[in-house]
């Protein structure tokens, strides 16, 4: 796996300290002046042996641990492969089992993880990030809301949830599309995204601009980071594309993009003064919206 260590240092570092809670109608307060977090957006190759997968998705979380990640992103189903087939095989079993093995590499690297897998509750299959805290805690369970796919159930919700003292938000692959899916989460406190996908592949050219430059404007009309991992492309023409990148608030990237066909790890210090979100807590106080947006943002659940 080759190693790609962004740009990070976007404005003066100060001391540190613990980000004061936010409100979901207000959106006004800010992470401390010198918080920093370092990310990792694994681009990692799944196969159709997810027991294989798992081994992968452990040794990275370890990896990243000895590095000094604090969070670490996998792509959409990095578990059991982006096919309609090997998500529906994945018994309930298989998935626990998993979520119990991630857990314990978390806890072992005292890294956070958001690793794409399928889950199942009762008769329902979501496409899912699982969030897993440093201690190897779930603290969210994610569904994908906009489905590009035909074998999940839609999601049911939003969220903010705590990473290393971070508020932070989730959404997976299509959801992109849909700028109120970070919008809200970001009313409600995130500042920082993370974006797990299997785009299209390589012979779907034209559509590789729009990808970047939606998760682009997703960070800059918020004013947030965006951490995407997204799957590599495969030499035969299968997989996705690539290019998994870390946006910053002003919506240009930090640093190298990710290649399209390499399985890469992207590090990168994100400096959290940057994250203000003042475009989107404008919308709290200025236009004929801002009663409705406070209305959204309250739906968002707010989690530890």
């Amino acid at each position: 796996m080759r190693m790609i260590v962004g740009a990070a240092v976007l404005l003066i570092v100060g001391s540190s300290s613990a980000l004061p809670q936010e409100q979901p109608s207000s959106g006004a307060s800010r992470p401390e002046v010198g918080r920093r977090l370092r990310v990792a957006a694994s681009q990692m190759r799944s196969s159709s042996d997810a027991g294989a997968n798992l081994a992968k998705i452990e040794r990275t979380i370890l990896e990243c641990g000895r590095r000094g990640v604090r969070v670490v992103v996998f792509p959409e189903c990095a578990l059991t492969s982006y096919s309609a087939e090997a998500a529906r095989g994945a018994t309930s079993e298989f998935l626990k089992e998993s979520e119990r093995v991630i857990g314990e590499a978390c806890r072992r690297a005292g890294t956070a993880a958001v690793v794409g897998s399928p889950w199942r509750s009762g008769d329902a299959l979501y496409n899912s990030a699982l969030v897993f805290d440093a201690t190897g805690r779930v603290v969210e369970r994610y569904h994908k809301l906009q489905l590009a796919e035909d074998w999940p159930t839609p999601g049911d919700h939003l969220s903010v949830f705590g990473l290393d003292g971070v508020r932070c938000c989730v959404i997976i692959c299509h959801d992109e599309r849909y700028p109120e899916l970070v919008r809200l989460p970001v009313l409600a406190g995130a500042r920082v995204v993370f974006y797990i996908s299997h785009e299209s592949g390589l012979t779907q050219e034209r559509k590789l601009g729009p990808y970047r430059a939606q998760i682009q404007a997703r960070a800059v009309e918020n004013g947030v980071f965006v951490v995407q991992s997204n799957a590599p492309a495969n030499r035969e023409g299968g997989g996705s594309h690539g290019q998994s990148r870390v946006v910053g608030p002003d919506g240009n990237l930090m640093g190298e993009e990710a290649s399209m066909f390499g399985e890469d790890l992207l590090v990168v210090d994100l400096e959290l003064e940057a994250a203000d979100a003042a475009n989107a807590r404008r919308s709290l106080t200025r236009g004929p919206l801002a009663e409705w947006w406070k209305q959204g943002a309250a739906s968002v659940r707010i989690l530890p």
